[in-house]
């Protein structure tokens, strides 16, 4: 039997566990995927331990992302990213990877969306800067926006064909934009959303992060006014899909994936 698994702390709100093992068994896999629950400190020691017991391949979330790159052999878009969601243990050294990116651009490409022209990221932290990465590497350009306009411009240096913004002017940022995607947590636990409905067009896609709830504030008033929404558990399957596929090495089974997730929502 094949082990994969998840490091963070905490763990037992995670939706992987059932998602994953859907796609086990939708395709006849020997495969279990458990949770690990390691230190707050010792992310790059529970990757290294899991090496040695033989575990073949782990998911990583907070607050493991950027402390394993210690323990993997990154690859480079993890490497740019400065994050690690996937471990691979299937080479010699463990191998890195982050899917996040990948999620999103997957997640946008499901909906029919064209990534091309200009996508507005609001959140300069660890999804943003996955997300800014993955629609650049699309050949989209990127304007960041994030509260603190510093670190906008900071993350916008790192990434090709990108600018840095604050939060302060959605109607010019967005007024010739074609995918909006919200990588902040705003909308979680309340009723926001942190861009106002006067902002968003009809010509938008919007990507809100955010998962829970499922439809949010953002998602709402984006439908509201013509735009195409795509909902945070897309971004949420997507990359646990593509985690399954470098693992396994097989064609992800889409459909029982998504339909275990949105259940434990």
């Amino acid at each position: 039997m094949d082990v994969y698994g998840l490091i963070g702390n905490p763990v037992g709100h995670s939706l992987s566990p059932p998602m994953h093992e859907a796609g086990y068994e939708a395709l006849g896999l020997d495969a279990k995927y458990v949770t690990f629950e390691p230190p707050a400190d010792e992310g790059a020691a529970a990757v290294e331990a899991a090496d040695k017991l033989g575990v073949a391949g782990l998911n990583v979330t907070i607050p493991f992302k950027r402390d394993v790159l210690d323990a993997v052999d990154p690859d480079p878009l993890a490497a740019r990213i400065g994050a690690v969601n996937t471990v691979d243990f299937s080479g010699e050294t463990p191998r890195g990877y982050n899917t996040d990116a990948v999620g999103a651009v997957r997640a946008l490409d499901h909906h029919g969306v064209e990534l091309s022209g200009t996508a507005v990221v609001v959140g300069a932290g660890g999804a943003g800067r996955a997300v800014a990465f993955g629609l650049a590497d699309e050949g989209m350009s990127v304007r960041i926006a994030n509260r603190t306009a510093s670190k906008a411009h900071a993350l916008a240096d790192e990434v090709p064909n990108a600018t840095g913004h604050g939060l302060g002017d959605f109607d010019a940022l967005l007024a010739d934009a074609d995918v909006l995607v919200n990588c902040t947590s705003v909308g979680m636990d309340e009723d926001e959303t942190p861009v106002p409905k006067s902002a968003l067009t009809p010509d938008l896609a919007v990507l809100d992060a955010v998962y829970s709830p499922i439809e949010t504030r953002l998602l709402r008033e984006a439908a509201a006014v013509g735009a195409t929404t795509v909902d945070g558990a897309w971004m949420l399957l997507y990359q646990g899909v593509e985690a399954f596929e470098l693992w396994t090495g097989e064609d992800a089974p889409v459909d029982p994936m998504n339909e275990a997730l949105r259940s434990g929502l």
